[in-house]
């Protein structure tokens, strides 16, 4: 029906139907988020893992907390993954969770916040107290219409929050997300910027291994198992949430000490030949993993990934296989939720960026996963990117296939 709307309803009036939405899920389940304390995330990456430790941070203190993410939603003790295939949910899912989660009397919701979600008014009638803003890259460029569009989907967010907000001052986009007033401001990065009126949380002697990572902040040390350096800033933010509630530093490093992965986040699967799966999906979270690994790992780096989403940011794909050629010493090219797209095409999209490389193209992704396996050498590492933990695969005319790369991995190993 939605897809029926949008060739047929000008942008203005369709932005106008997201709205009511809004409005009514809101005033269906009697405004819920009234009844609690709202922290909402949003960047364009690390969102799930900061939701994910935030969340266990402010267990560990004593809140009921609940939480939305990509990953899993979570009232107080209770858990279950997100099959919904989309991180923000519809305005009445959303609205009927978060009064679910004030009947069950948790004080704090921490939900992942999208710029597509925004763009529909899902933000809508959910009173924000936190906005916290991870980093900022190129994603949805063709849906927002440019970059500019979409960081000023971003900050609708922070406009919509006058209580606290948490920024990266590491990103290039963080003089934008300061411009916006709230009462108090929280700041975070590797790099010494300190701003009056910003409560600054910095990390230094970073260090990274093949076990997890170490860095101080604010003079404790915090010996982490969670892999890769861009973690060190997805435990930054957690460490500002935590403190703007009142959590101590000492809490947030037991928790974060104790945390030994994150569902689907560079998620160890198996060990001689290294298996790790990641959710990257995008060219900078993409780099980031490969330079990560390449960091700790002796052996070679073979590399399964496609390209997400069919039907959409297709710039990235060539840009995708640019990247992997120069990190990855053997590439395997894969199907990755085509959606409606040719997955061959999508495929030699990604193919055109890569260039001298020892590369393979298996269209089926359970037998690309095999062959990727089969490629590796007891003290090489595969990284399997693109869909992390996510149950399902999404092809043409809606269809959905019951899906886990994890899974996959695990049982090729055992044949």
């Amino acid at each position: 029906m939605l897809g029926l709307l949008r060739k047929f309803i000008p942008p203005f009036l369709l932005s106008w139907y997201h709205f009511l939405l809004s409005l009514l899920g809101a005033t269906f389940y009697r405004f819920p988020a009234k009844k609690i304390t709202v922290i909402g995330i949003t960047g364009t990456n690390g969102k799930s893992t900061v939701t994910h430790l935030a969340s266990e941070i402010l267990t560990e203190a004593g809140f009921k907390v609940a939480s939305v993410s990509s990953i899993r939603f979570k009232i107080g003790n209770q858990e279950w993954p997100n099959t919904l295939k989309m991180t923000m949910p519809g305005r009445f899912k959303l609205q009927k969770f978060i009064r679910r989660a004030v009947d069950a009397d948790c004080k704090c919701l921490i939900l992942e916040v999208t710029s597509e979600g925004i763009k529909q008014h899902r933000h809508r009638f959910i009173d924000l107290d936190t906005a916290v803003f991870t980093n900022l890259t190129r994603e949805h460029i063709e849906s927002h219409g440019s970059f500019k569009k979409y960081r000023q989907a971003k900050g609708k967010l922070f406009a919509a929050t006058k209580g606290i907000h948490i920024l990266n001052t590491d990103d290039d986009n963080a003089e934008y997300f300061l411009s916006f007033s709230a009462n108090k401001k929280y700041s975070y990065g590797l790099k010494e910027l300190k701003k009056q009126g910003l409560k600054y949380v910095g990390a230094t002697n970073v260090s990274l291994f093949s076990t997890g990572i170490n860095f101080t902040a604010n003079n404790v040390l915090f010996d982490m198992k969670l892999l890769g350096s861009f973690n060190v800033y997805n435990a930054l933010t957690a460490i500002c949430i935590g403190l703007s509630q009142g959590v101590s530093l000492e809490i947030c490093k037991r928790v974060l000490e104790k945390t030994v992965g994150v569902p689907g986040r560079m998620e160890v699967v198996a060990k001689e030949p290294s298996v790790i799966v990641d959710y990257a999906h995008t060219p900078d979270s993409l780099e980031k993993v490969y330079k990560s690994i390449k960091s700790f790992s002796d052996g070679n780096l073979i590399c399964l990934l496609g390209s997400a989403g069919g039907g959409r940011d297709k710039w990235k794909r060539p840009e995708m296989g640019k990247i992997a050629a120069n990190y990855c010493d053997k590439i395997v090219l894969a199907n990755e939720d085509p959606y409606d797209e040719n997955p061959e095409q999508i495929l030699q999209e990604v193919k055109a960026g890569i260039h001298n490389s020892d590369l393979y193209e298996v269209l089926d992704r359970e037998q690309a996963i095999k062959k990727a396996l089969s490629l590796a050498q007891p003290k090489d590492t595969v990284i399997i990117t693109g869909k992390g933990c996510e149950p399902w695969m999404c092809i043409a005319n809606g269809k959905k296939i019951s899906w886990d790369d994890r899974e996959i991995v695990r049982k090729s190993l055992l044949r």
